[in-house]
């Protein structure tokens, strides 16, 4: 394979992993529930965190992604019932009070651990191609990306839990007179969002520096790929992902990153305005009309 061409192949998998991994949880957490999480970006944060301690004590990294992922799920399902839980059916409320988490988590942790945490390094060496040498770990982290796509595709459409969360998010009055526990399926749901959150953390933490503002590198991304994509996460994301990956690999091999982050937020803009609805809704017109 010519090397140039792999090496475009290669940034729209890095750029398209990044996306997608970081806006699963928020997808699942807002398409769903209907509520903007604002720390969000802390929970990518506290995978990050719990990796990179369980590395450092001794754990292998594995195992050590899957407890961060596991940590950030029982924290958001804390969450969900401490703050969340009251603030369904307001929307504004639940923003402005995740906000406050945030901002309370973000500072704390600063105070706690310092303004930087020893980092694990990155996993798995590199590999070449014609004069070009590649991370391979960046490769696992698309691979995981599309695991991740394939998981909420499989556990919604597939599973009693995925029929229940769809029921409950639809119309929760019918989903209780049938018998469904639906503040567990809102906590779950929410514990869910926040495991994949977490993940994203723990998948990225052999790659950066860990400060506690991190959340910030995947706040942006995350809540353009969700808006784009639209309320339904499984026809919204994917799509979402794919198309601005597109345009920001496109615009970093023309002009370099700053291009590339500035024109894909225009692209969002763009898309905002041609699909109101997200890229859920026209899949789902267009399914419709077949």
């Amino acid at each position: 394979m010519d090397a140039e061409f792999f090496s475009v192949l290669y940034q729209f998998a890095d750029v398209f992993a990044f996306l997608i991994l970081s806006a699963a949880g928020l997808a699942i957490i807002f398409g769903m529930m209907g509520v903007i999480n604002m720390a969000h970006g802390e929970l990518i944060m506290c995978g990050a965190y719990v990796t990179t301690a369980l590395v450092h004590s001794g754990m292998p990294l594995l195992p050590a992604q899957a407890c961060g992922a596991l940590t950030a799920g029982v924290v958001g399902m804390i969450l969900e019932f401490t703050v969340v839980r009251s603030l369904y059916a307001r929307p504004l409320d639940s923003l402005l009070a995740t906000w406050a988490v945030s901002l309370i988590v973000t500072q704390g942790m600063l105070v706690m651990v310092g303004s930087s945490f020893a980092g694990v390094g990155t996993p798995e060496g590199s590999f070449q191609v014609g004069v070009y040498t590649f991370s391979t770990y960046r490769i696992i982290l698309f691979l995981a990306s599309i695991g991740v796509l394939a998981f909420i595709y499989l556990l919604f459409m597939k599973t009693r839990f995925g029929i229940h969360a769809r029921a409950t998010m639809q119309n929760a009055g019918m989903a209780r007179a049938l018998g469904m526990r639906t503040n567990v399926v809102y906590a779950l749901t929410f514990g869910l969002g926040s495991a994949l959150a977490g993940l994203c953390g723990a998948l990225y933490a052999p790659t950066m520096t860990l400060i506690p503002t991190m959340g910030a590198t995947f706040i942006v991304e995350s809540f353009v790929t969700v808006v784009v994509g639209g309320t339904n996460v499984l026809l919204g994301t994917a799509p979402a992902g794919f198309a601005l990956a597109v345009v920001r690999t496109a615009l970093i091999g023309w002009n370099g990153q700053i291009a590339g982050q500035i024109g894909m937020l225009l692209a969002v803009m763009v898309m905002i305005r041609v699909l109101p609805n997200g890229f859920s809704g026209w899949l789902g017109r267009w399914a419709r009309n077949v």
